[in-house]
């Protein structure tokens, strides 16, 4: 099924008809990336940083524009259905992908109504208390909702962010009655942490790194794979769990509208690759704990798309999310 969907993507990017736009010096005007996440949360800041560095390699201005709402949908709708030219883009991640699995009649499907560019980085979460909270270590979480039943809460920035799947995770391995609040974005995580609405959170790491740094949350726990750089003493769940579920790591990356001609798809591509490349990107990227992931290619960011639409299916089910 999956390889018959590949196919599928593939066939509507090879078969655009190019003339429709003729062979204009793309680009010839500014771009529009369109943000699905408020400003100032992690994902935002990330592609704010990227996109004076895309915009010197396609000697164009980047243009970044929020339209937050719906769990990351307004935004996928937006785009979805602007001209399919090349200059009207889309900070994709996986949470798209979510999206359409929680909620399967959604009229907006991520992988047959996008064209992927290609892929820039990826992000684990962390999980953090307020750093005048009680709980040192992760099992001190654990304890205390099992000895407090419904009384304690996790936020997240909307239903189906990497927040609420990390932290829905947590809750349903671990057997405990926890609330999930929903805020309108990570950005209003700190401040319901700090208000005391809610004991925990797993904001992704270009968010959750500053906010520990900044001095105000402690770090217990990360979501990747191996410790981050920046955290080296902090443990990943899966140490402390043993369970390869709590391994979660959000991807970004830009999506055009499926119709837009291959040749702009390549030039766009070409322009994320030589961003990516410089120096001193890799270093902000890294000090807020992601990791730079290009694609080798167009078509590879496609088929690395339908790969993980299948491994979050899984998590999703397994955990019992749903679009509530």
């Amino acid at each position: 099924m999956a390889h018959k969907l590949f196919l599928k993507i593939a066939l509507l990017i090879c078969t655009v008809s190019i003339p429709v736009f003729g062979q204009s010096n793309f680009p010839d005007k500014p771009i529009k990336t369109i943000s699905a996440y408020a400003a100032g949360g992690g994902p935002d800041v990330q592609l704010r940083q990227v996109s004076p560095y895309l915009g010197e390699a396609l000697k164009q201005t980047i243009i970044v524009e929020n339209k937050v709402g719906a769990g990351g949908v307004l935004a996928t709708q937006f785009v979805a259905q602007s001209a399919p030219d090349g200059y009207t883009l889309l900070l994709g991640s996986n949470i798209q992908l979510v999206q359409k699995i929680m909620k399967p009649d959604l009229s907006i499907n991520p992988l047959v109504d996008f064209a992927p560019v290609g892929n820039m980085y990826s992000s684990p979460t962390v999980m953090v208390v307020a750093n005048d909270s009680p709980y040192k270590k992760v099992e001190d979480v654990i304890n205390a909702a099992k000895a407090t039943p419904g009384a304690m809460n996790y936020s997240s920035g909307g239903i189906g962010t990497s927040a609420h799947i990390a932290g829905a995770t947590f809750v349903s391995l671990n057997n405990l009655k926890v609330s999930h609040i929903p805020l309108k974005g990570s950005v209003e995580i700190a401040a319901s942490l700090l208000r005391g609405d809610t004991q925990f959170a797993f904001p992704i790491a270009g968010t959750g790194v500053p906010l520990v740094k900044g001095g105000k949350f402690r770090a217990l726990a990360v979501t990747s794979k191996n410790r981050l750089a920046q955290f080296p003493d902090v443990p990943t769940l899966n140490e402390i769990m043993k369970n390869e579920l709590t391994i979660q790591e959000s991807w970004f990356g830009i999506w055009a509208p499926i119709k837009t001609p291959q040749d702009r798809i390549n030039i766009l591509f070409q322009g994320i690759t030589k961003a990516l490349s410089n120096p001193a990107l890799k270093t902000a990227y890294e000090d807020a704990g992601n990791i730079i992931t290009p694609s080798q290619s167009p078509q590879a960011f496609a088929a690395y798309m339908i790969s993980e639409n299948k491994k979050w299916a899984e998590i999703i089910r397994l955990t019992g999310i749903s679009g509530e």
